[in-house]
């Protein structure tokens, strides 16, 4: 039969197509876990880097009004 070699090509084509493919969906499920991973990460340093503003905005609150428009506190002089 003539056919015959053509439907094993066909065949082991097919085969390793299915292979290619379950190597593809492995990848891509890495792949999301990484997504998912860093996306974590990523609220998380947002949201310490929300909290490290908040935090030098309320220090920033607390220095004397003089010193926050630029002008500078009475220098005391160092005797060494």
């Amino acid at each position: 039969m003539a056919d015959t070699p053509q439907i094993e090509q066909l065949v082991e084509r097919v085969e390793r197509l299915l292979l290619r493919y379950d190597e593809l969906q492995r990848t891509n499920d890495l792949l999301s876990q990484h997504v998912a991973a860093l996306t974590i990460e990523r609220d998380s340093l947002k949201s310490r880097l929300s909290a490290a503003r908040s935090r030098v905005d309320g220090l920033l609150d607390r220095l004397p009004k003089a010193e926050a428009n630029g002008a500078s506190a009475p220098a005391t002089e160092n005797p060494s």
